[in-house]
């Protein structure tokens, strides 16, 4: 079963992903409608916000700088990092 990643942008279309991968598993940058840098979460270029569904909660290190980048919002992520559980929709951190 996979899971649907949407954009809150809608020129871009979502993607699919099995369970388990991280979004930046199946995009690439010529078709990224999300800005990355590093794609391991020492950058935070790929700052989002998840602005519908669940995703495995953060591990320390990107806790760690969520913290400094997006003190206080607890629905910012790293793309690059996020395993969506369920069907989700994110946007740009700047775009919420």
């Amino acid at each position: 079963m996979s899971v649907e990643v949407r954009f809150a942008d809608a020129a871009f279309a979502p993607v699919q992903l099995d369970p388990g991968l991280s979004l930046f598993d199946v995009l690439t940058a010529s078709n990224s409608p999300m800005l990355f840098g590093c794609r391991t979460g020492i950058c935070a270029t790929c700052l989002c916000t998840l602005v519908a569904g669940t995703a495995d909660p953060p591990d320390a290190e990107e806790l760690e700088l969520l913290d400094l980048v997006a003190e206080g919002n607890p629905k910012a992520r790293l793309a690059c990092q996020l395993k969506p559980q369920s069907d989700v929709v994110i946007a740009p951190l700047e775009e919420t």
